[in-house]
Protein backbone atom coordinates (compact mmCIF):
# COMPACT_ATOMS: atom_id res chain seq x y z
CA UNK A 1 0.00 0.00 0.00
CA UNK A 2 1.46 3.15 -1.47
CA UNK A 3 -1.08 6.28 0.47
CA UNK A 4 0.34 7.56 3.59
CA UNK A 5 -2.22 6.66 6.22
CA UNK A 6 -1.84 8.11 9.84
CA UNK A 7 -3.42 6.19 12.47
CA UNK A 8 -5.56 8.46 15.23
CA UNK A 9 -7.08 6.73 18.68
CA UNK A 10 -10.12 4.16 19.50
CA UNK A 11 -12.68 5.26 22.01
CA UNK A 12 -12.09 6.90 25.22
CA UNK A 13 -15.56 6.37 27.24
CA UNK A 14 -16.18 2.78 26.98
CA UNK A 15 -12.02 1.78 27.56
CA UNK A 16 -12.19 4.26 30.68
CA UNK A 17 -15.47 2.98 32.55
CA UNK A 18 -14.20 -0.41 31.64
CA UNK A 19 -10.92 0.42 33.13
CA UNK A 20 -12.19 1.69 36.10
CA UNK A 21 -15.13 -0.35 36.91
CA UNK A 22 -17.51 2.69 37.04
CA UNK A 23 -19.68 4.79 34.89
CA UNK A 24 -19.47 8.03 35.44
CA UNK A 25 -18.80 10.88 32.93
CA UNK A 26 -15.22 10.50 32.03
CA UNK A 27 -13.76 13.61 32.03
CA UNK A 28 -13.91 13.45 35.77
CA UNK A 29 -11.19 10.70 35.39
CA UNK A 30 -8.54 13.47 34.80
CA UNK A 31 -9.11 14.87 38.46
CA UNK A 32 -10.12 11.43 40.38
CA UNK A 33 -7.94 8.58 38.81
CA UNK A 34 -5.20 10.22 36.08
CA UNK A 35 -3.26 6.93 36.11
CA UNK A 36 -5.91 5.10 33.78
CA UNK A 37 -6.33 8.26 31.52
CA UNK A 38 -2.63 7.74 31.13
CA UNK A 39 -2.70 4.26 30.98
CA UNK A 40 -5.23 4.25 27.82
CA UNK A 41 -3.42 7.13 26.10
CA UNK A 42 -0.01 4.82 26.21
CA UNK A 43 -1.95 1.77 24.98
CA UNK A 44 -2.96 3.51 22.18
CA UNK A 45 0.34 4.84 21.18
CA UNK A 46 1.71 1.65 21.55
CA UNK A 47 -0.76 -0.29 19.79
CA UNK A 48 0.41 2.58 16.40
CA UNK A 49 -1.78 5.54 17.18
CA UNK A 50 -0.10 9.00 15.30
CA UNK A 51 -2.37 11.46 17.41
CA UNK A 52 -4.43 11.16 20.46
CA UNK A 53 -7.06 12.76 21.81
CA UNK A 54 -7.24 14.42 25.12
CA UNK A 55 -9.96 13.12 27.60
CA UNK A 56 -12.07 16.16 27.55
CA UNK A 57 -14.72 15.58 24.46
CA UNK A 58 -17.47 17.04 26.72
CA UNK A 59 -16.28 18.69 29.70
CA UNK A 60 -17.33 21.85 28.76
CA UNK A 61 -19.46 24.46 31.25
CA UNK A 62 -22.76 22.75 30.77
CA UNK A 63 -21.71 19.54 32.56
CA UNK A 64 -18.70 20.49 34.66
CA UNK A 65 -21.01 22.95 36.65
CA UNK A 66 -22.78 20.68 37.96
CA UNK A 67 -20.04 19.35 39.66
CA UNK A 68 -17.50 21.04 42.15
CA UNK A 69 -15.19 21.46 39.34
CA UNK A 70 -14.18 23.85 36.83
CA UNK A 71 -13.74 23.47 33.13
CA UNK A 72 -9.76 24.86 33.36
CA UNK A 73 -9.00 22.30 35.75
CA UNK A 74 -10.67 19.65 34.08
CA UNK A 75 -9.67 20.56 30.21
CA UNK A 76 -6.21 21.65 31.47
CA UNK A 77 -5.35 18.28 33.23
CA UNK A 78 -7.11 16.23 30.21
CA UNK A 79 -4.41 17.66 27.64
CA UNK A 80 -1.55 17.61 30.46
CA UNK A 81 -2.24 13.97 30.72
CA UNK A 82 -2.13 13.44 27.26
CA UNK A 83 0.80 14.95 26.18
CA UNK A 84 2.79 13.36 29.06
CA UNK A 85 1.30 10.04 27.99
CA UNK A 86 3.20 11.14 24.44
CA UNK A 87 6.66 12.42 26.54
CA UNK A 88 9.35 11.38 24.11
CA UNK A 89 7.42 9.74 20.71
CA UNK A 90 6.35 11.69 18.13
CA UNK A 91 2.55 11.43 18.83
CA UNK A 92 0.76 14.64 18.61
CA UNK A 93 -1.77 15.60 21.08
CA UNK A 94 -5.15 16.61 19.92
CA UNK A 95 -7.61 18.78 22.35
CA UNK A 96 -10.72 17.16 21.73
CA UNK A 97 -14.07 19.22 21.47
CA UNK A 98 -17.75 17.66 21.64
CA UNK A 99 -20.88 19.52 20.50
CA UNK A 100 -22.72 20.62 23.59
CA UNK A 101 -25.88 19.39 24.70
CA UNK A 102 -28.33 22.65 24.25
CA UNK A 103 -29.47 22.95 20.82
CA UNK A 104 -29.13 26.47 19.13
CA UNK A 105 -31.83 28.55 19.05
CA UNK A 106 -34.60 28.09 16.96
CA UNK A 107 -33.87 24.67 17.65
CA UNK A 108 -33.46 24.98 21.48
CA UNK A 109 -32.89 27.71 23.82
CA UNK A 110 -29.06 27.50 23.30
CA UNK A 111 -28.43 31.51 21.73
CA UNK A 112 -25.22 31.71 19.30
CA UNK A 113 -23.44 34.10 21.67
CA UNK A 114 -23.58 31.97 24.51
CA UNK A 115 -22.47 28.61 22.51
CA UNK A 116 -19.37 30.90 21.65
CA UNK A 117 -18.57 31.56 25.45
CA UNK A 118 -18.74 28.05 26.33
CA UNK A 119 -16.59 26.90 23.58
CA UNK A 120 -14.24 29.73 24.51
CA UNK A 121 -13.74 28.86 28.07
CA UNK A 122 -13.21 24.84 27.17
CA UNK A 123 -10.68 25.74 23.89
CA UNK A 124 -9.00 28.23 25.68
CA UNK A 125 -8.07 26.09 28.78
CA UNK A 126 -7.33 23.59 26.45
CA UNK A 127 -4.82 25.64 24.53
CA UNK A 128 -3.12 26.92 27.35
CA UNK A 129 -1.27 23.61 27.68
CA UNK A 130 -0.29 23.80 23.97
CA UNK A 131 -1.88 20.78 22.05
CA UNK A 132 -0.96 20.34 19.07
CA UNK A 133 -4.31 20.33 17.33
CA UNK A 134 -7.89 20.81 18.31
CA UNK A 135 -10.23 18.15 16.99
CA UNK A 136 -14.28 18.70 16.64
CA UNK A 137 -15.52 15.70 16.24
CA UNK A 138 -19.51 14.32 16.97
CA UNK A 139 -21.47 17.38 15.58
CA UNK A 140 -24.83 16.92 14.10
CA UNK A 141 -25.56 20.30 13.85
CA UNK A 142 -23.36 22.26 10.54
CA UNK A 143 -23.85 25.90 12.99
CA UNK A 144 -22.87 24.83 16.04
CA UNK A 145 -19.76 23.12 14.25
CA UNK A 146 -18.61 26.32 12.53
CA UNK A 147 -19.10 28.02 16.22
CA UNK A 148 -16.51 25.51 17.74
CA UNK A 149 -14.39 25.85 14.24
CA UNK A 150 -14.08 29.89 14.19
CA UNK A 151 -13.34 29.78 18.47
CA UNK A 152 -10.55 27.09 17.73
CA UNK A 153 -9.15 29.19 14.83
CA UNK A 154 -8.06 32.33 16.76
CA UNK A 155 -5.11 29.87 17.38
CA UNK A 156 -2.26 28.57 15.48
CA UNK A 157 -3.08 25.11 15.38
CA UNK A 158 -4.40 22.49 12.57
CA UNK A 159 -7.93 21.62 13.85
CA UNK A 160 -9.76 18.27 12.95
CA UNK A 161 -13.45 18.26 12.06
CA UNK A 162 -15.54 15.35 11.72
CA UNK A 163 -19.86 15.16 11.98
CA UNK A 164 -21.90 12.11 12.63
CA UNK A 165 -24.10 10.93 9.86
CA UNK A 166 -26.87 8.20 9.84
CA UNK A 167 -26.68 5.82 6.49
CA UNK A 168 -27.93 8.19 4.34
CA UNK A 169 -25.13 10.57 4.93
CA UNK A 170 -27.43 13.03 7.13
CA UNK A 171 -26.98 13.74 10.62
CA UNK A 172 -29.94 13.90 13.33
CA UNK A 173 -30.25 18.05 12.37
CA UNK A 174 -30.35 17.45 8.99
CA UNK A 175 -27.04 17.95 7.51
CA UNK A 176 -25.76 16.35 4.53
CA UNK A 177 -22.09 15.89 3.51
CA UNK A 178 -22.68 18.82 1.11
CA UNK A 179 -23.57 20.96 3.60
CA UNK A 180 -21.05 20.17 6.06
CA UNK A 181 -18.24 20.70 3.35
CA UNK A 182 -19.89 24.10 2.36
CA UNK A 183 -20.55 25.02 5.72
CA UNK A 184 -16.93 25.15 6.64
CA UNK A 185 -15.52 26.46 3.40
CA UNK A 186 -14.71 30.29 4.69
CA UNK A 187 -13.12 28.55 7.72
CA UNK A 188 -9.71 27.27 8.50
CA UNK A 189 -10.19 23.01 8.46
CA UNK A 190 -7.03 20.34 7.80
CA UNK A 191 -9.31 17.72 7.76
CA UNK A 192 -12.82 16.77 7.45
CA UNK A 193 -14.39 13.28 7.94
CA UNK A 194 -16.86 11.21 9.94
CA UNK A 195 -17.12 9.69 13.33
CA UNK A 196 -19.02 7.57 15.65
CA UNK A 197 -22.87 6.88 14.75
CA UNK A 198 -22.28 4.28 12.39
CA UNK A 199 -20.41 1.20 12.27
CA UNK A 200 -17.59 1.00 9.28
CA UNK A 201 -19.81 -1.21 6.99
CA UNK A 202 -22.56 1.56 6.75
CA UNK A 203 -19.87 4.33 7.08
CA UNK A 204 -18.12 3.57 3.55
CA UNK A 205 -20.62 4.58 1.95
CA UNK A 206 -20.77 8.11 3.87
CA UNK A 207 -16.92 8.86 3.31
CA UNK A 208 -17.44 7.87 -0.03
CA UNK A 209 -19.56 11.32 -0.11
CA UNK A 210 -16.75 13.31 0.81
CA UNK A 211 -14.49 13.20 -1.81
CA UNK A 212 -16.88 14.25 -4.24
CA UNK A 213 -17.44 17.53 -2.60
CA UNK A 214 -13.88 18.33 -1.07
CA UNK A 215 -9.70 17.36 -1.88
CA UNK A 216 -9.25 17.96 2.23
CA UNK A 217 -7.64 14.57 3.94
CA UNK A 218 -10.54 12.68 4.85
CA UNK A 219 -11.34 11.08 8.63
CA UNK A 220 -12.94 8.10 9.09
CA UNK A 221 -12.98 6.80 12.81
CA UNK A 222 -16.35 4.61 12.82
CA UNK A 223 -17.61 2.65 16.09
CA UNK A 224 -17.70 -0.68 16.69
CA UNK A 225 -21.25 -1.09 16.06
CA UNK A 226 -23.77 -1.83 18.11
CA UNK A 227 -23.46 -2.93 21.67
CA UNK A 228 -25.58 -5.74 23.74
CA UNK A 229 -24.63 -7.31 27.24
CA UNK A 230 -25.16 -11.22 26.49
CA UNK A 231 -24.33 -12.94 29.76
CA UNK A 232 -23.75 -10.14 32.27
CA UNK A 233 -21.12 -8.73 29.77
CA UNK A 234 -20.70 -6.29 26.81
CA UNK A 235 -20.50 -7.63 23.28
CA UNK A 236 -19.86 -5.59 20.09
CA UNK A 237 -21.18 -5.79 17.15
CA UNK A 238 -17.78 -5.23 15.38
CA UNK A 239 -14.93 -7.62 16.45
CA UNK A 240 -11.38 -6.79 15.66
CA UNK A 241 -10.55 -8.67 12.40
CA UNK A 242 -14.40 -7.59 11.21
CA UNK A 243 -13.93 -4.00 12.13
CA UNK A 244 -10.29 -4.04 10.43
CA UNK A 245 -11.81 -5.42 7.26
CA UNK A 246 -14.45 -2.58 7.01
CA UNK A 247 -12.12 0.21 7.86
CA UNK A 248 -9.33 -0.92 5.23
CA UNK A 249 -11.30 0.03 2.19
CA UNK A 250 -11.57 3.49 3.27
CA UNK A 251 -8.02 4.56 2.62
CA UNK A 252 -9.75 3.92 -1.32
CA UNK A 253 -12.30 6.69 -0.87
CA UNK A 254 -9.75 9.40 0.20
CA UNK A 255 -9.62 8.54 4.55
CA UNK A 256 -5.90 9.62 5.12
CA UNK A 257 -6.61 9.33 9.18
CA UNK A 258 -7.65 6.32 10.26
CA UNK A 259 -9.27 5.37 13.94
CA UNK A 260 -11.99 4.08 15.75
CA UNK A 261 -14.92 5.17 18.13
CA UNK A 262 -17.14 3.87 20.44
CA UNK A 263 -16.65 0.22 21.25
CA UNK A 264 -13.08 0.08 19.81
CA UNK A 265 -9.98 -0.31 21.83
CA UNK A 266 -5.98 -0.14 21.21
CA UNK A 267 -6.12 -3.89 20.01
CA UNK A 268 -8.43 -2.35 16.72
CA UNK A 269 -6.30 0.30 16.38
CA UNK A 270 -2.91 -2.23 16.33
CA UNK A 271 -4.50 -4.39 13.97
CA UNK A 272 -5.66 -1.44 11.47
CA UNK A 273 -1.79 -0.81 11.67
CA UNK A 274 -0.86 -4.23 10.76
CA UNK A 275 -3.00 -4.66 8.03
CA UNK A 276 -1.38 -0.92 6.65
Amino acid sequence: MDKKVFLLDGASGTCLWEKAQQNIPVWRFNIEKPDIVIELHKEYIAAGSNIIFSNTFSANREAVEKTSYTVDEVVKAGVRLAKKAAEGTNVKVALDIGPLTELLEPYGDLEEEDAYEIYREQIGAGMSENPDLVVCETFMDIEMLKIAVSVANEYDVPVFCTMSFDKNGRTIMGNTVKSMVEGLADLKVAAIGLNCSLGPDLALPVIAQFREYTDLPLIFKPNAGVQTVKDGKTVTEFDVESFVANVIPAIDHGAVYLGGCCGSCPEYIKTIKEQI
